[in-house]
């Protein structure tokens, strides 16, 4: 089986988010079980300074070719690179028009950006003359895939028999734009209705991949069925119903070849559930890096994540004082809205010997937080997945988090008495319950035999791209079926 896997972005190439993250591993395991997987992204400037990087070389296939549909005299170029540790090809679409910004979502207007890739990916497609069962588009950027497949591409005999897969990666970011973009990307006008693209007056990218794929799926269980409700279907909720029969809701996970507490090129200092001292010895350098005094027996607390309200950051700040009376340490790695920067900032010098702000995103860091802290906290209104969490479990760093969406999918509850569970949480979205929470991990953290076996736990939990690579390939083979038997 033949698979096209686009994305906007994929690491090591151009990483912004947890997308990257996703479509620069899933595809190796797919690989893994006997399926031959090509990634088509943009050729963004920032893939050049990351060859040098990443070790990766390019070579140019197609120079210039049009772009049907798309209303631009711009002409797109093609090179192509391999997925570093496989035989995964990656084809890098150029153009000096959409794609030559310093950043991967940069000073563009990134509408005509995300036609001009989905429609220059399905003639990349054509001008390699390769034709794939499976088509599988991820997040806003690539909604239209699906759309022109269905419509303008409906009677070429290369996509005839490609089953279309959209995968909603965050509900949150829609694509929703201005109607006029449907000129742009050429689409008919028919596709201006409620049954279509139309939304509220503009059309919705995001909804288009919905309508007119094959298969949808996202990214853990319960966010699946989560999005189906007014709460957080972000208005599409009705939509996502009228397709629940073709919705799978399939977990993300992580590369644990690379994500290892064993593997000395990640981890300085080895350790793995039966020997834990190279995790004490991170944690001491971690405080070191950071300045906050180095002390084992101080519970530090993680936190890496986008500065935003959707993270849980305004249920934190109404806590945060009763919270530090505790004797915690807690560092935090993120960018994002000023209110909470600053927020972060005021708290690094009311407790400067408690909380380390650091308003940047050092890779490097965050490894050291996953790898060093006791605790990762994570009390987001809402999460489609979340990978935070799966670094922090494989590290034996216990997570704090909301019963939302992927988190409820993969931390269960300590029970103190069975000794069972992998980490602590709560449902009702609100700082008292937060507070709690925190309270119950301090607690336990303090009995060193429950600590032990709930970093057990964690440690033993199968989180990996194996399990969720297998789920892939079931949902690719029963959409085949179902649409050769259509």
């Amino acid at each position: 089986m033949r698979v096209a896997m686009i994305s906007y972005e994929v690491f090591p190439f151009a990483k912004v988010g947890g997308l990257a993250d996703v479509i620069g591993t899933l595809p190796k395991y797919l690989e893994r079980n006997n399926l031959e997987v090509d990634i088509f992204m943009p050729y963004h400037k920032i893939v050049d300074q990351n060859a040098i990087k990443y070790d990766y070389e390019i070579e140019k296939i197609f120079n210039s070719f049009e772009v049907p549909f798309v209303q631009t005299t711009e002409k797109a170029s093609l090179y192509k690179t391999k997925l570093p540790g496989t035989n995964v090809t990656c084809y890098l679409v150029g153009s000096r028009e959409y794609f030559s910004t310093e950043e991967v979502y940069g000073d563009g207007e990134p509408a005509t950006q995300a036609i001009f890739f989905s429609a220059a990916s399905l003639a990349s497609i054509k001008q390699l003359n390769k034709k794939y069962d499976v088509i599988h588009s991820n997040d806003w950027q690539t909604g239209l895939v699906p759309v022109y497949l269905k419509s303008l591409y409906k009677d070429e005999s290369i996509f005839h028999s490609s089953l279309s897969v959209y995968t909603i990666h965050n509900l949150g970011y829609q694509g929703r734009v201005a109607s006029r973009f449907l000129n742009f990307a050429g689409l008919p006008h028919y596709l201006y209705n409620v049954d279509a693209l139309e939304f509220y007056g503009d059309i919705n990218f995001m909804k288009g991949g919905i309508l007119f794929s094959d298969i949808i799926t996202t990214v853990s269980p319960t966010y699946a069925q989560e999005i189906q409700t007014g709460r957080f279907g972000e208005h599409l909720e009705g939509v996502l119903s009228i397709r629940s029969e073709s919705l799978y809701g399939i977990l993300n996970g992580i590369d644990y070849e690379v994500f290892n507490p064993e593997n000395s090129d990640l981890v300085p200092h080895p350790f793995n559930k039966n020997n834990l001292e190279g995790k004490k010895k991170s944690k001491k350098e971690l405080q070191k890096r950071v300045g906050l005094p180095v002390n084992e027996d101080i519970p530090v607390i993680g936190i890496i994540t986008r500065l935003v309200s959707q993270k849980g950051l305004d249920i934190f700040s109404k806590i945060a004082h009763l919270f530090f009376l505790q004797n915690v340490q807690l560092i935090l790695l993120g960018t994002g809205q000023p209110e909470y920067e600053n927020m972060m900032k005021e708290l690094g010098k009311k407790y400067p010997d408690k909380v380390s702000a650091n308003i940047e995103f050092d890779i490097e860091l965050a490894n050291q937080i996953y790898i060093g802290s006791d605790i990762f906290l994570m009390p987001s209104k809402y999460e489609p997945c979340g990978l935070g969490q799966m670094f922090s479990l494989r590290m034996g760093t216990i997570p704090v988090v909301r019963f939302t969406g992927g988190l409820a999918d993969t931390v269960r509850e300590f029970d103190l008495e069975k000794l069972t569970g992998n980490g602590f949480g709560f449902r009702d979205y609100s700082e008292s319950e937060l507070l709690y929470a925190l309270m119950r991990a301090l607690y336990t953290y303090h009995d060193k035999e429950k600590w032990g076996k709930i970093m057990s736990n964690a440690m033993e939990d199968d989180l990996s791209w194996e399990r969720s690579a297998k789920e892939y390939l079931y949902v690719y083979k029963e959409g085949k079926n179902k649409k050769e038997n259509f």
